[in-house]
């Protein structure tokens, strides 16, 4: 639905040189093209099983403990971990409300690594940082949340309190930031260390990190190439875990950011606030999304649980009073009953919001008319929901993907077990769908 508005963008990109490949189609990014977490024309299975072989086209251990997606450009596959020197890649999961951290001080490497998409050999692999990591983890996390972000020329990866470093697709080291000590935890314990999440995004020739910690948060853009600041805009804001994003239908392209205090737009350009909201929930995990013109924002924890549908025309704070659901810039909204941790996936017209505890609530995207509520199982979730050729694919923590029809009425096609955790939502392209489990990276493909 973009490719048609961004033709002379596309062109630019061809000039520059920056690969040969369609916008849109390379899923270059956490959920693909603009965070949407969808590909069509894809044909990606229904079923698989791992252990007899069937559809399974590759796996290739990946060492460490990272939550962080696959990426992709063309026939190379990236993707981050961190390798305890203790081997304690321990790992909690299923639904519980724990501050918990993880204490491990002992020295860890934490790396990028390349891959062959078609075979899953590993083409290089690089440390960006070694030592004992700077903050702790939650006892849920990893420390290699972030996923990383390509344009075809660079490969961008961020490590938090370890940096942020751009290399190139031959793995050469380009140029580091160190961004500071990011401690992201709970507000109302700010000594609790849990990890930071949130993901770099590429856009034209610069790199946007959403920066949202116990203290002193902001969002700041650098330049592609030399890693030089543009601009940084401080946020009144605590720690969140969402990614930004880009709206470039109509000027000036924005940077959407989630946030308790501070949902809103950014202008890509300068660093200024467009429109602003709160009213969310106090541990903001989601990133906001694009469609039909409008901006999706979910977000959980304590006493709301919303979704709002905001017009990109919005200008200034937009807040809805106590009783409203809609104003002059929202469409509609909810006050409780969104995700907390999975980014909604809108694909065709409707919105698929599934909770951590399996329950799926389908609505209209564009008016919130609810089709309908179903469990599609009784696991944990954590990754979020993609899409492609009128299927969406849900991975539970324990490692079961389950595959129902797209549209206004539930049908389950399959359940399919990976044998392993699955944190992290999946990546697609023409050929497959790529799982990152606890221990492995996985290729499904006819």
């Amino acid at each position: 639905m973009f490719l048609s508005l961004k033709s002379s963008i596309f062109c630019l990109i061809l000039v520059l040189g920056l690969g040969s490949s369609v916008l849109g189609q390379e899923w270059s990014q956490f959920r693909g093209y603009r965070a949407q977490g969808y590909l069509d024309n894809a044909n990606i299975p229904i079923k698989w099983d791992i252990e007899k072989g069937e559809n399974l086209k590759w796996k290739t251990a990946i060492p460490g403990l990272g939550h962080s997606c696959p990426v992709i450009w063309e026939d190379k596959l990236f993707v981050s971990t961190a390798i305890s020197a203790s081997g304690n890649d321990g790992l909690k999961i299923g639904l519980y409300g724990d501050i918990d951290e993880d204490t491990d001080e002992s020295i860890h490497q934490f790396k990028l690594y390349c891959l062959n998409k078609k075979t899953g050999d590993i083409l290089w692999e690089q440390i960006a940082y070694e030592g004992v990591p700077i903050t702790n983890r939650h006892t849920k996390s990893s420390h290699a949340n972030p996923t990383p972000a390509t344009n075809g020329k660079y490969i961008i990866v961020f490590f938090g309190s370890q940096g942020l470093y751009c290399y190139d697709l031959d793995g050469q080291l380009i140029w580091k930031k160190d961004l500071g000590r990011l401690n992201a935890g709970p507000f109302t314990n700010p000594e609790v260390e849990w990890g930071m999440a949130a993901s770099p995004i590429i856009y034209k020739d610069r790199v946007v990190v959403q920066c949202d910690v116990v203290e002193q948060s902001f969002i700041a853009s650098f330049d592609l190439s030399t890693g030089e600041e543009i601009w940084r805009q401080d946020r009144d804001e605590i720690a969140s875990w969402g990614s930004p994003t880009i709206y470039d239908n109509h000027e000036p392209a924005q940077i959407i950011v989630n946030g308790w205090k501070h949902m809103g737009g950014y202008d890509f350009e300068t660093g200024e606030i467009i429109w602003r909201m709160s009213g969310g929930g106090d541990a903001p995990s989601t990133t906001p999304v694009v469609a039909h013109d409008h901006i999706f924002i979910n977000n959980a924890h304590g006493r709301y649980s919303p979704i709002y549908v905001v017009t990109p025309t919005a200008k200034g704070d937009i807040t809805l009073g106590k009783e409203e659901t809609s104003n002059e810039f929202i469409s509609w909204s909810i006050k409780r009953g969104g995700a907390y941790m999975q980014t909604p996936l809108i694909y065709g017209d409707y919105l698929y919001n599934l909770r951590g505890n399996g329950a799926l609530t389908v609505f209209t995207a564009l008016t919130g008319e609810v089709m309908y509520k179903e469990t599609i199982g009784m696991q944990a979730f954590t990754s979020s929901g993609v899409a492609s050729d009128g299927k969406v694919y849900f991975s539970s923590e324990q490692g079961t993907v389950y595959v129902i029809k797209a549209g206004p009425e539930y049908e389950l096609l399959s359940k399919n077990p990976m044998g392993d955790i699955c944190m992290a939502t999946p990546a697609l392209d023409k050929e497959a769908i790529y799982f990152r489990t606890q221990h492995y990276l996985i290729a499904i493909a006819k």
